[in-house]
């Protein structure tokens, strides 16, 4: 409770100073006065139910006003930090002489391929993955109702399907990580009878298998002891205040046939829901590999979401974001390249996440190759989020990403969840208005033409002459000299 110390030792002081000039001088005034104020605004502080920082630290939590300040709305930079810098300069979307009129409602993106018999139209723009556990129950809660409210998803994270996800009302996209937390066996393995219960639960409209995530590719997921509590060790079958490390990898399959096939019982095990997969991309051979396995078992995943490198959070390894694994745009670029070169593009979406935060961020890594989008950090800043970068320590100032009840009770539920609705509704309408001032209607005819970028000066390039983008069929029908190499390598039955 020392955060409150700052606040009491005004109220003792103004207490003081109040007696002294009724007592001793009527001097004592000019500083009753101002402690008087400042005890009367921190007691606003804990009444007020807008900022959760505010409410866990008075008075001293406005020494972060700036920070609490900063709105995620579309064009604003400030989005990103602190957690990464600046996207690549000198890019832009080009505008047409001849627009058209923005849709009036928001597009979606039906996702579901042949072997799905339960498609879900997923939003431009959903919540990435965040568990239980890395944010507080309250913050899940904020996120699941503003979903609800915008009609848009949420994932669900590594850390299983808890109460929080699941009284909100919102759509789900169920992650299951290399931990199974949420459908974990007694020896820590995959445990498909409880996977199947929760899976056919009508709230989770999809699921995703994690390989990898761009703030620590090829390492498992840790949530530090002090945020395993009682809640968190029961809905993960782990014991309470012990760090919880996931395994690097995966029990359920060793090669990328089995990784096909795995996720092809996954989509039967949940009633034929969309069920897909996301990695950050490092090798360019293994993804290769994999779709080479889709094309040899004739079955596919109904999405890929590829994680950017330049991801994470306050909690991320400080030495893995931005040095392992692929940036978003390569990243993105690779996948979609892979599956329109082995003639599967359109049986599988692919989702973008990682620096995703504006309209004009959205309709860019459509324009690279996504059907759609997630936003992480940029719907924790709508949820609360000030960047304190405490997030490993369970000693969050907002109440976002903590399991210390006081100070989540900090975050008030109604006002975050309308706050969390509102930024995707408009950061996905300043989408549409971009796309339509481009004289794009629909998502799906933007091309990597629409996006230039000024390689030096007085010399602008679009995507399509930077990158080589391969035709449907193309490396099963012979590839171009520079994916040979890559697609004679890949071998399904090997990573």
């Amino acid at each position: 409770m020392r955060r409150f110390l700052p606040l009491l030792l005004v109220c003792l002081l103004a207490a003081a100073a109040t007696a002294a000039s009724s007592a001793r001088s009527a001097w004592w005034w000019l500083a009753a006065g101002p402690l008087l104020a400042s005890a009367c605004l921190g007691g606003w502080d804990l009444l007020q139910r807008r900022r959760s920082a505010l409410r866990n630290h008075p008075l001293v939590g406005r020494l972060r006003y700036p920070a609490a300040e900063v709105r995620v709305r579309p064009g604003s930079g400030d989005a990103r930090e602190p957690f990464g810098g600046d996207r690549d300069a000198y890019e832009y979307l080009v505008p047409s002489l001849r627009p058209v009129e923005p849709a009036e409602e928001p597009p979606v993106v039906r996702v579901g391929g042949p072997d799905c018999s339960q498609p879900y139209d997923m939003a431009l723009l959903n919540v990435s993955a965040m568990s239980f556990g890395a944010l507080s129950s309250r913050a899940v809660l904020a996120l699941n109702r503003g979903a609800a409210l915008g009609r848009f998803a949420q994932d669900t994270g590594e850390g299983g399907l808890s109460e929080h996800h699941l009284r909100g009302g919102g759509d789900l996209v169920w992650e299951i990580g290399t931990g199974y937390f949420g459908c974990r066996g007694a020896d820590g393995g995959f445990d498909a009878r409880e996977f199947a219960d929760k899976a056919a639960l009508p709230e989770v409209k999809c699921v995703s298998l994690k390989l990898s995530q761009g703030a620590a590719p090829g390492s498992g997921g840790v949530l530090p002891g002090v945020k395993v509590s009682a809640e968190i060790a029961r809905e993960r079958k782990v014991p309470v205040g012990e760090t919880v490390v996931s395994p690097p990898l995966h029990r359920v399959f060793s090669t990328p046939r089995e990784l096909v096939l795995f996720l092809a019982r996954l989509r039967e095990l949940a009633g034929g829901k969309p069920t897909g997969f996301k990695l950050c991309v490092g090798s360019r051979r293994e993804f290769l590999a994999v779709c080479g396995a889709m094309v040899a078992e004739g079955l596919t995943p109904d999405f890929v979401v590829v994680d950017g490198s330049e991801g994470g959070t306050g909690a991320g390894p400080a030495g893995f974001a931005g040095h392992l694994g692929m940036p978003l745009t390569q990243g993105l670029i690779t996948v979609h390249n892979a599956l329109v070169g082995v003639g599967l593009r359109d049986r599988v979406r692919i989702g973008a996440s990682g620096r995703v935060a504006t309209g004009a961020d959205i309709v860019t890594r459509l324009a690279q190759g996504a059907d759609y989008t997630n936003a992480a950090r940029a719907m924790m800043r709508a949820v609360g989020c000030v960047g304190a970068l405490r997030c490993h320590t369970g000693t969050c100032p907002a109440g976002v990403a903590t399991q210390d009840p006081l100070r989540a009770h900090a975050l008030n539920v109604a006002d975050k969840a309308r706050r969390v609705g509102r930024y995707q509704r408009e950061t996905v309408r300043d989408a549409v208005r971009i796309m339509a001032a481009m004289g794009i209607r629909e998502p799906a005819e933007l091309t990597p033409g629409h996006l230039v970028r000024r390689t030096q000066p007085g010399t602008v390039r679009s995507y399509a002459e930077l990158y080589e983008w391969l035709a449907p069929g193309e490396l099963l029908a012979g590839p171009p000299e520079s994916w040979e190499t890559d697609w004679k390598a890949a071998d399904p039955d090997s990573f």
